[in-house]
């Protein structure tokens, strides 16, 4: 082990103040002003161990229990009850190889099946993970390689404490005397096995049981050295001892708070900057602020349900002081995952395959743990407004999103770093996201809440594309037919029909897209314009994505610019922006991989401006994509409409995962959060305003609750009636097929906003608008009774 004697030299001799300014420092710059926790709940598979750690109260004989281990049934009950509270970690806590030592331990094992207890636990944390989806964390002691191979395919992370290196601590009158299990080349010799099979791994150091500074700094260099060759610490835990009454070590003094706050400086200073440095609130509840200015950036876990079963007498704090305390501090406390978000954002490195999707399930897009049971399109409240306009606590708005914003309102737009950052926006940061898009919002549109009468028309949805996203599309084969309700193509009588009677209702617009039929040629969608037309040539015909022109254009052999111009003639009006999904190719490779690529997409959308086409655009998120890829897709947005001028509004789609096949076949997130749709409405109304002056809220994919926050966070429009909506359906969306101006009204009445029907090209309809003083509840809403047709080929 190579060591670093002068910065050594300089932790043991330099001042603590000066020691904890660099610490904290160092903890801004790898983790900026976020601390985050593990919402857990513990799971004490067996109290028996074969070592007599002397400050240990964890630890029981077998006559002190009612029995050696845990059942199956009581396992999955604690970890049931941990899911309903919310958690996402199941933290397995047992003692060493109590078999090893006690015939009671052995014979209760041999009833239950298993050979050892590291089996056992093995089957405990399947179960755990089957029924109620939570993330097993283990930490059952030594370990040789097959073991750790084994649990690593029921566990998304693992740990051991590393305590100490001294052996000192090891001999007679010592903590470890009598525990095999504490020494440290044995321990050291697990960290590094995990590292060989790249387990995101969790250590740490006891503070205060008879070792000096000197011993804790080589402690220290040495989970150091085992990072640098497998980059697998994750983070590491700087624990106080502290005395109880039923120890060996009960009459031993408690390290100072200088003595821990030390070492949790030294930890941070000589520590990789990505590794989390962790305290136990518990430990020191008075003291929170203290420990983060030492350059704690993480709590570790903290349960809801059950106490802390190595210190029992120590109870959790309880969150919302947590979060107070912490946001005294000047940070923000944020909910993660058992592993680390590096290691959550890099499955195919970090995790065995049958963990990958249930990691993703709790995931948000930046690896940290979504902060809410909310989905896209799912029947589920959305969060309060407070949950995102925090109210306690003194956290400052960053630095560097409070530049942006203010640039922002001057009339700079952030580059694509500038967005990242406000994608990342927390806590009181986030407030002023969100108060900065509504600003902009009423300086560039006003107060008005507008929508459309408008109606969808899905003339099939056979479809020869292999979107992995898209739970609309049908293929060709006998199954897929039948997938989600059967295959159909609406014949032009039946399209015509729909467009009349959908101006007869009082529509001003149809929207007309569907599948890439592979029967379907350019002529056909000329036709199906030409047939809406004849029927209702009022109706403003606003139709097929860039991939349903590209698809027209070549199977008739012409140049995209002069389809467009058929199309125009034959009655085209506008183009909905759709097939966008993620401007950025890494994720299209993997999303939709025989779809339009970046530019293909950007060109079509550019030739029909030119055209005299103008499009909506959109982007729909929350699957395999990450802020850096919603960076770049707004960018791509920015630079055309300052080229063209040519699109009329944007509309965020968080993407609707329940019946998708990428979630389906385990793959891909859980759509969005609602902190992220939340924001994506705001950034896309900081980015791109007041050049695509129009932010469209979509009620299909927020219900009436999330689309209320997300205008009052930048949007400006509800977006259409859309009668027999029906792609968010076919993926699981239960927000129903149509409103009717009513429900609109009184969504924006509830606001306090005046509402008006505009046309697609945001024109004023020459109806009244609705007053900001009307009901809240507004007409009772009715449904429009619009029977699907399904012509099956």
């Amino acid at each position: 082990m190579t060591i670093n004697t002068d910065l050594c030299a300089r932790l043991l001799q330099e001042p603590l103040e000066t020691l904890l300014a660099e610490a904290e420092q160092k903890a801004l710059t790898h983790h900026g002003r976020t601390v985050t926790y593990s919402r857990k709940v513990f799971i004490p598979l067996t109290q028996l161990c074969r070592d007599v750690c002397h400050y240990c109260t964890f630890a029981r004989a077998p006559k002190e229990l009612a029995a050696p281990y845990l059942t199956i049934d009581q396992v999955v009950e604690l970890a049931t009850a941990g899911q309903q509270a919310g958690c996402t970690e199941a933290l397995f806590t047992l003692g060493d190889r109590p078999e090893a030592r006690y015939e009671d331990a052995r014979q209760a094992l041999a009833q239950l099946g298993y050979d050892s207890t590291l089996a056992y636990l093995a089957a405990a944390s399947r179960a755990v993970l089957a029924e109620t989806g939570l993330l097993p964390h283990l930490n059952p002691g030594l370990m040789n390689h097959a073991e750790l191979n084994e649990l690593r395919q029921v566990s998304a992370s693992m740990g051991i404490m590393l305590e100490s290196t001294s052996e000192r601590l090891c001999e007679k009158g010592g903590p470890h005397y009598g525990s095999p299990d504490k020494w440290p080349a044995a321990r050291l010799e697990v960290i590094r096995l995990a590292g060989e099979l790249r387990i995101p791994f969790t250590t740490g150091l006891l503070v205060g049981i008879g070792e000096t500074r000197i011993e804790r700094l080589e402690s220290l260099l040495a989970i150091q050295e085992l990072h640098s060759r497998y980059g697998h610490i994750q983070e590491v835990i700087i624990q106080n001892f502290r005395t109880k009454p039923d120890i060996r070590m009960a009459g031993f003094s408690e390290p100072s708070t200088a003595e821990h706050l030390w070492t949790l400086a030294a930890a941070r200073i000589l520590l990789a900057g990505e590794i989390s440095v962790q305290a136990p609130p518990n430990l020191q509840p008075d003291q929170l602020q203290a420990l983060i200015r030492a350059g704690v950036n993480d709590w570790g876990g903290v349960s809801p349900i059950t106490p802390d079963h190595v210190n029992p007498e120590r109870p959790w704090p309880h969150l919302e002081r947590l979060a107070v305390e912490t946001a005294q501090a000047d940070r923000v406390l944020v909910p993660r995952l058992p592993l680390g978000p590096s290691y959550a954002l890099a499955p195919e490195v970090w995790l065995d395959p049958s963990l990958r999707h249930p990691v993703a399930k709790l995931s948000d897009s930046t690896g940290l743990a979504r902060e809410d049971r909310w989905f896209a399109g799912a029947d589920l409240p959305a969060p309060p407004t407070t949950a995102w306009m925090p109210t306690h606590g003194t956290t400052r708005p960053a630095k560097q999103v409070e530049a942006i914003l203010a640039r922002a309102l001057a009339g700079d737009t952030p580059g694509p770093v500038e967005i990242e950052l406000l994608f990342a926006a927390r806590g009181h940061a986030l407030q002023r996201v969100i108060e900065t898009a509504d600003t902009l919002r009423k300086q560039t549109v006003g107060d008005t809440v507008t929508y459309v009468i408008n109606r969808n028309i899905n003339y099939t949805n056979m479809c020869g594309f292999g979107c992995r996203f898209c739970a609309f599309a049908k293929g060709q084969g006998p199954r897929t037919r039948e997938l989600r309700g059967p295959a159909y193509r609406l014949d032009l009588e039946e399209i015509a029909r729909r467009a009349a009677e959908a101006h007869q209702q009082g529509a001003t617009e149809v929207c007309l897209q569907g599948g890439i039929h592979p029967q379907y040629t350019g002529d056909t969608y000329l036709a199906i314009v030409q047939a809406v037309k004849a029927a209702a040539p009022a109706l403003h015909v606003h139709a097929f994505s860039p991939l349903e022109v590209h698809h027209g254009a070549t199977t008739l052999g012409l140049p995209v610019a002069e389809y467009l111009t058929r199309l125009k003639e034959a009655g085209l009006a506008t183009l909905p922006g759709t097939a966008a999904e993620i401007l950025h190719d890494d994720v299209r490779r993997v999303l939709c991989p025989d779809k339009l690529n970046t530019a293909r997409w950007l060109e079509i959308v550019r030739t029909a401006h030119h055209q005299g086409l103008p499009t909506t655009s959109t982007i729909m998120f929350g699957h395999l994509d990450h802020p850096r890829h919603w960076a770049a897709h707004l960018t791509h947005l920015r630079r055309l409409q300052e080229e063209t001028g040519g699109i009329t509004e944007f509309v965020p789609l968080p993407y609707v995962h329940m019946e998708a096949p990428l979630w389906v076949k385990g793959h891909g997130r859980s759509g969005p959060s609602f902190r992220e749709a939340l924001l994506m409405h705001a950034v896309g109304r900081i980015v791109l305003g007041p050049l695509i002056p129009n932010i469209q809220t979509s009620w299909v994919k927020m219900g009436a609750a999330g689309a209320s926050q997300c205008l009052q966070a930048g949007a400006n429009d509800l977006g259409g009636t859309l009668m027999n909506e029906s792609i968010t359906r076919a993926a699981g969306g239960v927000h129903g097929q149509c409103w009717d101006v009513p429900r609109l009204r009184a969504l924006a009445a509830g606001l306090a906003r005046p509402a008006a029907q505009r046309s697609t090209l945001y024109q004023p309809i020459a109806t009244p608008p609705v007053p900001a003083a009307e009901s809240a509840t507004g007409p009772k809403a009715r449904t429009y009774s619009l029977p699907l047709y399904a012509g099956k080929l």
